[in-house]
């Protein structure tokens, strides 16, 4: 049985909030529909923008076999950081999983379906929500 270190989020999330036990039932339901052993979820720092606990359990990716993910939302903004990511996880032969969503990056064709998610959403986030008349 494969097995997934879990990452949630103490802060909000591409304006997305969800308490912690949450996110930890998702994951939970996900890696049990999908076949996969749930190992303790390792939860990032609530100061904006950080990646300091992702870049850990990254470094720690040989001792699992891939990475389970509350949302893909929760990836780096910035395009450098995520593609740094996918790469790591990729050259160590291990899968990122996004449990909301229900998708997974286990080759590098699948980045591409991810990518496009976290720019549809940045882009309707920026777009005009109300028309005053």
């Amino acid at each position: 049985m494969k097995r997934l270190r879990g990452y949630i989020f103490a802060r909000p999330f591409m304006g997305e909030r969800a308490p912690q036990h949450v996110q930890n039932i998702i994951l939970r339901d996900y890696c049990n529909k999908k076949g996969f052993e749930l190992l303790l979820a390792a939860t990032e720092y609530a100061m904006a923008d950080s990646s300091m606990i992702l870049e850990s359990v990254l470094d720690d990716l040989d001792s699992v076999d891939g990475v389970v993910f509350y949302s893909l939302y929760q990836l780096p903004t910035q395009s450098k950081l995520r593609n740094s990511v996918y790469s790591r996880a990729l050259e160590s032969g291990k899968s990122l999983h996004f449990a909301v969503e229900g998708m997974s990056i286990t080759k590098p064709s699948d980045v591409d379906s991810v990518e496009q998610c976290l720019l549809v959403k940045t882009t309707l986030d920026n777009c005009i929500t109300k028309v005053e008349v």
